[in-house]
């Protein structure tokens, strides 16, 4: 292997063959599709696909989120278009059954988000810095999808956690860290069903709120209460400031209410990118850590 060297010597880090242009970059992306699918065919996994209009008759948990969030610094705009991205989005995923030993896929069910599909300019984070592309936005569905999932005992099998805090506060009604990322085909959200019942996702889009059940066959005898833990930001020795926290999963009897069990489900040590003024005083924790 050829090491490539700058001034000095120092060795620089060689190009990968998708940052030479547009077009090493599209065949990058089509090349890491088609493995995906030969890996998904490989695997004989049973994907949901059945949607049925008529709801399951136990709820799980239920959700909405705010639709029009302003960000610091974020075109209106691109949030008005990302509500018409998560109404395309809902209509394959509202309804959709996940039978004993299915897998919900969340890119199987939305489809490939083309401006020839209807699809807007939302949107989007490209290394940790906000930027705009078709199809932008969908985050927030494949965010609720896995909120609803975290309050189940359904298995996520695919999960890509947001490594960095891009923006302060602003309208959030889940602990930070519950989210996760997602880029048509490659980036997915999974989640199974091992359990013996029939699970179903309800989505649907209010003037203000997505909105988002999941449901049941039967109703079960505990449930699942979602709980964080030391949330605060603290300036380390690196001279970077980090929001810090804990996500714990309780288990309560649904008729008492008792705890029966808790664990850690996620650790939030992410790199704060936006302005350190905007942090609320009251949630800075001045020690470094060790």
């Amino acid at each position: 292997m050829i090491e490539k060297r700058g001034e000095g010597g120092a060795a620089m880090p060689r190009k990968l063959f998708c940052e030479y242009g547009p077009v090493c970059y599209a065949i990058s992306t089509a090349k890491e599709r088609c493995l995906r699918s030969l890996r998904d065919l490989a695997g004989g996994q049973d994907f949901a696909c059945c949607q049925e209009e008529e709801s399951l008759p136990h709820m799980v948990m239920a959700h909405r989120s705010t639709l029009r969030r302003r960000l610091e610094g974020v075109d209106m705009s691109l949030q008005e278009n990302k509500v018409t991205n998560l109404a395309l989005a809902a209509r394959g995923l509202d309804g959709l059954i996940l039978e004993p030993g299915q897998t919900l896929s969340f890119w199987r069910r939305v489809g490939e988000p083309s401006a020839s599909r209807g699809f807007l300019p939302g949107l989007t984070i490209h290394s940790g810095k906000p930027g705009a592309d078709v199809g932008g936005g969908l985050c927030q569905m494949a965010n609720l999808l896995h909120w609803l999932a975290l309050h189940s005992a359904l298995t996520v099998t695919e999960l890509h956690h947001h490594t960095d805090a891009l923006f302060p506060d602003s309208g959030r009604r889940v602990p930070f860290g519950t989210g996760t990322s997602v880029f048509y085909s490659n980036v997915d959200y999974r989640v199974k069903n091992e359990t013996p019942d029939r699970y179903q996702y309800r989505i649907w889009l209010e003037t203000e709120d997505l909105c988002g059940e999941l449901r049941c066959s039967r109703r079960l005898p505990t449930r699942l209460r979602i709980r964080e833990r030391d949330h605060h930001y603290r300036r380390e020795s690196d001279g970077l400031w980090y929001r810090c926290s804990e996500i714990w999963r309780v288990e309560q009897d649904r008729a008492t209410g008792e705890a029966i069990r808790e664990e850690l489900v996620f650790t939030n040590h992410s790199r704060v990118l936006f302005d350190p003024v905007l942090i609320p005083p009251e949630q800075i924790r001045e020690e470094k850590a060790p």
